[in-house]
C-alpha cells in the first residue's frame, strides 16, 4: 500500500516572495549645515557599497556611482546649460536626464561667472549652499526632472538598486520628493524629502532595494522653479530648491522577463519531483 507524505511547497513559496517583494530601505536627514546630513549620506554609501575611493567616472568599486557636479567643464556650466546626456556621453556614469522644462544647469565656479545661480537671481547665493563645494545643480523652466538609467556609455536601458540625492534649502514639508519606477514604469513609491526652516540648509534622502529594480527616477524640487525674481521666502507658500550630489547603485542590465518565468517553472518542476520522491511503498 502506498503512503503519500505531505507535499512540501516551501521552496516555491519562498521563490515567489523573492520575485514579488520589494521592500525599500529609506535613509534621510536634514539640518542647518552639511554636518547634519553627512552621517546619513555615509550610511547610504555603505548600503550601496563600493568603498570610499572613487574610480573613473564616479565609480566606487563597481557597486556605486556618484555625481557631485564639480568636474563639469566651465563651457557646460552657468551661464551655459549642461547637456542632458553629459553623464552618459562625456563622463559615462549611466544616467540621462529629462525635464518638461528648458534644460539643466550646473552653477559656475568662482571667478568664472556668478556662483550658486546668482546668474539667475542675485539672491540665490544667500538662499542655497553646496554640500560638496562649490557647485549646485538645477533643472530650468520646471521643478520636475527625470533620471533614466543606462549601461554607462551605451544606449542600453539599465536598472539600479538605489538612488539618493542631496537638496539645498527644502523649507516646506511635502514640496520635494523622489518617485521611483520599475522597468514597466510601475511606481515603486513616492518618498518625501525632509524639510528644515531657514536658508542654505541641507536635506538628504536615499532609497534602496535588495535587488536592482529602479529604472526611472522622478525628482520634484520644491514647488517653484528657479527664475529671475523667483525668491525663496521662508514662511510663505513658495519653496525654491536646488540639488547637489546624486548617489546610485551601479546601473545593471535589465533582467529578461522570461527569466523569472523560467525560474518559477524550474522550481515547480523541482517540487513535483520532490513529491514523487516522497511517495513510498510500505
Amino acid at each position: 500500500m502506498k503512503t503519500e507524505r505531505p507535499l512540501v511547497i516551501i521552496p516555491l513559496l519562498l521563490l515567489i516572495a523573492a520575485v514579488t517583494t520589494t521592500r525599500a530601505l529609506v535613509i534621510e536627514a536634514t539640518g542647518a549645515d552639511a554636518a547634519s546630513i553627512t552621517a546619513a549620506r555615509d550610511a547610504f554609501r555603505l548600503d550601496l557599497g563600493g568603498g570610499d575611493v572613487a574610480g573613473a567616472n564616479g565609480s566606487f568599486g563597481g557597486l556605486r556611482r556618484e555625481i557631485n557636479w564639480d568636474g563639469v567643464p566651465d563651457a557646460f556650466s552657468a551661464p551655459n546649460n549642461m547637456p542632458a546626456d553629459f553623464f552618459n556621453v562625456n563622463s559615462p556614469r549611466g544616467v540621462v536626464f529629462a525635464t518638461p522644462g528648458t534644460g539643466f544647469q550646473v552653477s559656475a565656479n568662482a571667478g568664472i561667472a556668478p556662483v550658486q545661480f546668482d546668474n539667475i537671481d542675485p539672491t540665490y547665493s544667500q538662499t542655497f549652499e553646496p554640500f560638496s563645494p562649490q557647485r549646485l545643480f538645477t533643472s530650468l523652466g520646471s521643478n520636475v526632472m527625470d533620471v533614466n538609467f543606462f549601461l554607462p556609455g551605451t544606449n542600453t536601458p539599465a536598472v539600479t538598486n538605489g538612488f539618493g540625492a542631496i537638496f539645498s534649502d527644502v523649507d516646506s514639508v511635502n514640496t520635494t520628493s523622489i518617485q521611483l519606477f520599475d522597468k514597466s514604469l510601475s511606481s515603486l513609491g513616492t518618498f518625501v524629502v525632509p524639510a528644515t526652516a531657514g536658508s542654505e540648509t541641507f536635506s538628504f534622502l536615499g532609497i534602496s532595494f535588495v535587488d536592482s529594480v529602479i529604472a526611472h527616477v522622478r525628482i520634484t524640487s520644491g514647488n517653484f522653479t528657479v527664475g529671475t525674481g523667483v525668491t525663496d521666502q521662508n514662511g510663505d507658500l513658495r519653496d525654491v530648491v536646488t540639488m547637489d550630489d546624486f548617489l546610485y547603485g551601479e546601473p545593471r542590465g535589465v533582467p529578461d522577463g522570461g527569466s523569472t518565468v523560467l525560474l518559477l517553472g524550474c522550481a515547480l518542476i523541482g517540487v513535483i519531483a520532490l513529491r514523487r520522491k516522497l511517495q513510498v511503498t510500505d
